[in-house]
């Protein structure tokens, strides 16, 4: 045991000021907010940080900190303050990373501590074999095991369904991040918990390697040359959405194979769609300086 938990309590204390300026002033917020365009083109890496002590509201402030306080507490006596931070900040980075991938082409923003926060519960789950997560709505407890399988399986397709107001992809890398490292500082946890291990690794390694080959989670169509038609089959989404889909099938086409692959009708949707945007860059917008 290293003593009280007093890096755990100075991150929620942090954490809640600076969420409460964010609060208060917009400009505050965007200044520190996690955004692709502002990371990759700004070169403002701090967002990849200073994202995780913003907060959506109040409720969503509260539940964090909740859970950081119910976890971060024992694995912080348990490694040390050094190795409790190193898994906080390593699984608030590496979520963020994940994101900056997946969103790299896109207008994005997020905020939160919950790429940390997943990072310490995958850390207890592996590092403490019987422990349980209780959850609000459960009047009992998951095994340990249980909840982390379950977890990286519901965050990758809640990343794939575009599921909530969520980042489920910076949930996901916290999550696996902070499960390796906490590996790397007990590396005989493999032995107590060899189950939890072998079942989060195999899944995390499949996951990201689809993420990598696939972060768009285009059609297969899409990787074997039989063109964007299939996106059409989505009857459930929006007619935007589907054409979006239809884009981006075609740009990685052309990403892979180049634009003379290109068959007559998806030159015609692409061209459709660069008009459509051309058409509302030129259209006049009001002056009135709101973000709409």
């Amino acid at each position: 045991m290293y003593g009280p938990p007093v890096i755990t309590f100075l991150l929620i204390v942090v954490t809640c000021v600076f969420s409460y300026q964010g609060f208060k002033s917009f400009t505050f917020e965007r200044k520190y907010i996690f955004s692709p365009e502002a990371i990759l083109a700004g070169k403002e890496y701090h967002r990849l940080v200073s994202s995780a002590f913003l907060h959506a509201d109040w409720n969503h402030l509260i539940f964090n900190m909740m859970s950081l306080y119910f976890f971060g507490r024992g694995l912080e006596m348990y490694l040390g303050k050094l190795q409790f931070l190193a898994i906080y900040f390593g699984s608030i980075i590496g979520g963020d990373l994940l994101s900056l991938y997946v969103h790299r082409n896109h207008q994005y923003s997020a905020y939160g501590a919950s790429g940390g926060v997943c990072g310490v519960i995958f850390a207890s789950i592996l590092l403490f074999p019987g422990i349980g997560i209780s959850m609000f709505f459960l009047p009992i407890s998951i095994p340990g095991w249980l909840y982390a399988i379950g977890y990286i399986l519901y965050s990758f397709f809640g990343l794939k369904e575009h599921r909530g107001n969520i980042g489920h992809d910076a949930h996901l890398g916290g999550a696996i991040i902070g499960f390796l490292i906490a590996t790397g500082f007990d590396r005989l946890a493999i032995v107590r918990n060899p189950l939890v291990f072998t079942v989060v690794l195999a899944l995390s390694v499949l996951i990201l390697v689809y993420l990598w080959i696939n972060p768009l989670f285009l059609p297969l169509s899409a990787f074997f040359g039989t063109g964007v038609r299939s996106a059409n089959k989505s009857t459930s989404l929006p007619r935007y959405k589907v054409e979006a889909r239809q884009v981006d099938a075609i740009l990685e086409k052309i990403a892979r194979s180049g634009i003379d692959s290109l068959t007559a009708e998806e030159r015609n949707t692409l061209e459709h769609a660069s008009n459509k945007y051309k058409r509302r860059s030129d259209s006049k917008k009001p002056e009135s300086g709101l973000e709409i």
